[in-house]
């Protein structure tokens, strides 16, 4: 099978582009360079020419807060450009991939979120216009898979544990965010999934994330004290404090859902093997980084 990957520069896309190719699938990586998603003739083109069996439509604005400052520029890429791809899979008949985000739903209570939920209140405008490339995707598809994943960690770009990592070097004390809950996913063990999934024609919205939940404090706690079981004594209770804290303590121009559990029966219905935990992920995680 020949895929298109778009992203291939982001920290999913190049997992997903070597796992396809682990598998002797035909990857063909695009980014911004290659294929500029906010111009039709530039997807057409691009698209035509590989003449994929698929496309995994990794490519995205993720700059949640810098988004709130540019919402043109961000609806172009999330919205318009998922569109653009969109077109061109439907006027050639093969299937789509679209990765999108625990950010379309409201984020409030505690109940977890199903991935057939309609009711997708986003708060902020990366995760509106995320909501807008998948109505896009529905209104102009049938064999598609919609995605939605949370908290991304991988080898390939920065990330949560990578940054606590290099504050927990140069501080004795460090305060996280308690009371947003959510699951991790690391990108290694996502595109072993996205690959399962984009062999068949089961079809429809999915929810993908590494097993269990977590508020981003204990995420941090296990990052450290993983570290420090490592050897790193620079990340151990006695040289590193690290303190729970409320959102509000933290003001950002994008509202965050406090609410980012995400149900992902539908993989088991579907036969799918779900993910790690999400503690093994970060174990085998750390193994693959230098810090």
């Amino acid at each position: 099978m020949k895929v298109l990957v778009t992203g291939v520069k982001g920290q999913l896309g190049h997992d997903v582009v070597d796992e396809l190719t682990k598998r002797q699938h035909e990857a063909v990586g695009v980014d911004i360079e290659e294929m500029d998603i906010t111009d039709l003739a530039s997807v057409e083109k691009t698209i035509k020419d590989v003449n994929p069996d698929a496309v995994v439509h990794c490519a995205a604005w993720t700059a949640v807060d810098a988004a709130e400052d540019c919402v043109d520029k961000v609806r172009m890429v999330n919205a318009a450009g998922t569109e653009h791809v969109a077109k061109l899979c439907r006027e050639l008949d093969i299937k789509m991939m679209y990765i999108s985000t625990d950010y379309v739903f409201s984020g409030t209570g505690t109940n977890f979120w199903e991935p057939d939920d309609l009711d997708r209140q986003p708060l902020n405008v990366y995760g509106q216009t995320k909501y807008e490339g998948e109505i896009a995707i529905e209104n102009l598809l049938d064999k598609y898979f919609i995605v939605r994943i949370a908290w991304v960690f991988g080898v390939n770009g920065k990330n949560f544990i990578k940054t606590m990592l290099n504050l927990g070097k140069n501080h004795d004390k460090l305060t996280v965010v308690c009371d947003q809950i959510g699951s991790p996913t690391y990108t290694y063990d996502l595109a072993r999934l996205l690959a399962d999934m984009i062999e068949t024609d089961k079809y429809g919205r999915y929810h993908a994330t590494n097993e269990g939940i977590c508020s981003w404090y204990e995420f941090a706690c296990e990052i450290f004290r993983q570290a420090a079981a490592m050897g790193r004594s620079e990340y151990d209770p006695e040289h590193l404090t690290v303190e729970p804290v409320t959102a509000d303590h933290y003001p950002s121009k994008a509202k965050r859902p406090s609410n980012s559990r995400m149900s992902k029966e539908k993989l088991t219905e579907n036969g799918f093997e779900r993910l790690p935990s999400w503690q093994d992920a970060v174990a085998r995680y750390l193994k693959e980084i230098e810090f």
